[in-house]
């Protein structure tokens, strides 16, 4: 089936390149540069087993909650979305919502993710749904579609997935013992469940699990912190270098209002614990595992200002995770100074990543960034790319240039999916061109002068040369 483009002038080799220096330095220097993504929600279990997906439904739609929002928003009934309908139905219902995504970046990524993997050109639409379902559908069936595959179509060297300490990581053992010289896959430490005590049932089933995978009774807070350790011990051992916390703010407590031992007693005893009392747990047990992961050499990162599952009612017929979080309000300045610099005091403060989601923490967190950069590493704390509702143009637009203003871009370690699908990797590509336009406007409006080489070996170390330096990603760290 061939396919031209209807729409001239619409994605094409310099989408987004609004000056020659801008396609220069894209085309030269960023184009071509691997992918380290060390942060996304990809199956480990998919990537080990080298999965073959039946059709473009399941590998594009299935757990996109982008694309679920919007097809609620133009009305199009939930049986379409998460419900039982076809996986064909379903796909024919996002189709025929693209065309009115547009200015979202759902309509840039989705046809980006049909030029780059599939080789369609063709707009998606509802009148040409059926044959680019099927014509997708035949290409999964190939070798170079599998989840190893389509990782390798976009240069993809590491991933990063995210694990809970109780996690096993088997799928990152399977995969370590064979043969994968194009691709590393690594475990990255979430451990949100082991201080998330608002739900105390939830929170002591939870306690149960963390501690038959550490082989610890957990019983007050020395037995947990015991337990805990032994999981990052344990991810040490499998090449994990990264942790993550998702959080609506930090906290930090000059004084010990309450003892850890005897709210975990109360927790276990099913008592509801106040709000000054959640977040002082939160506190102590965020320290402590910070202090870990200073130990190891981790990287650490904070994705802060979520606000999470406001629908209850979709809640409790859907689940977590399903499209129904927005940007909170959260204040974030104090107390995340506040708490770097308690780790900082003791030098137990190890390389961190700072996210906003609310856009008026742009400044807080780039000039924040500055605050705890000692000179002991380059770049040692980031103002990370911009993250979920950011992860678009004007978002991404903004935290470059904040970045530039407030701190250092040149040693920016640039952009990740955060993504559960292995079709979002041209999102890398989005950020790049961006990235490249912005750099060459400021040489076309004579703000930077054009010197090829300098330029395009700071846009080559934002796009993979920063980042591969910063992790402490190799082989020779896995231990089975």
């Amino acid at each position: 089936m061939a396919y031209s483009n209807p729409r001239a002038g619409f994605l094409t080799d310099d989408f987004l390149l609004q000056s020659k220096y801008a396609k220069i330095l894209y085309h030269e220097f960023a184009k071509e540069q691997p992918i380290i993504d060390y942060h996304n929600h990809l199956s480990p279990a998919q990537i080990s087993s080298n999965h073959k997906f039946e059709n473009l439904s399941q590998i594009w739609l299935a757990g996109d909650h982008y694309k679920w929002r919007a097809m609620r928003t133009l009305g199009i009934d939930e049986h379409y979305i998460t419900g039982g309908a076809s996986d064909e139905e379903k796909f024919t219902q996002w189709a025929k919502a693209v065309p009115f995504t547009l200015r979202n970046p759902l309509y840039h990524w989705s046809q980006l993710e049909l030029k780059r993997y599939f080789g369609i050109d063709e707009l998606l639409c509802e009148a040409n749904a059926a044959e680019i379902y099927q014509t997708c559908n035949a290409q999964l069936s190939q070798e170079s579609f599998s989840t190893q595959g389509l990782l390798a179509q976009m240069k993809v060297t590491t991933v990063c997935t995210t694990d809970d300490p109780i996690d096993s990581l088997e799928h990152h053992m399977d995969f370590h013992k064979k043969s994968n010289a194009n691709l590393e896959m690594y475990p990255a430490f979430r451990p949100d469940k082991s201080f998330a005590v608002e739900n105390p049932p939830a929170y002591v089933t939870y306690l149960g699990k963390l501690g038959e995978a550490s082989g610890i009774t957990i019983r007050d807070f020395d037995t947990l912190i015991s337990a805990l350790k032994n999981r990052v011990d344990y991810f040490h051992q499998r090449g994990c270098r990264v942790a993550d916390h998702g959080l609506e703010q930090l906290y930090f407590f000059s004084t010990d209002p309450y003892a850890m031992d005897q709210l975990i007693k109360d927790l276990i005893a099913g008592k509801t614990l106040t709000t000054e009392m959640v977040e002082y747990f939160k506190f102590k047990v965020l320290t402590e595992l910070s202090k870990m992961y200073h130990s190891k050499g981790w990287v650490q990162q904070y994705h802060l200002g979520a606000l999470r599952n406001t629908n209850h009612r979709m809640l409790s017929t859907l689940g977590p995770d399903t499209g129904f979080d927005s940007i909170g309000d959260f204040d974030q300045a104090m107390a995340l100074s506040k708490f770097l610099n308690h780790l900082d005091s003791t030098d137990q403060l190890t390389k961190t990543i700072l996210y906003n989601l609310n856009p008026r923490d742009n400044e807080v967190m780039a000039t924040m960034v500055g605050n705890f950069n000692d000179g002991s590493t380059k770049g040692k704390i980031q103002f990370g790319s911009g993250w979920w509702y950011l992860d678009q143009k004007d978002g991404m637009e903004k935290q470059i240039n904040t970045l530039s203003n407030m701190g250092m871009i040149s040693c920016f370690i640039g952009m990740l999916t955060d993504s559960r699908s292995f079709l979002s990797f041209p999102r890398h590509e989005y950020f790049r061109r961006i990235l490249c336009n912005l750099f060459g406007k400021d040489v076309e409006n004579g703000e930077l002068p054009w010197d090829e080489k300098w330029l395009g070996d700071i846009i080559s170390g934002i796009c993979y040369g920063n980042a591969n330096e910063y992790f402490d990603f190799s082989p020779k760290n896995y231990n089975y």
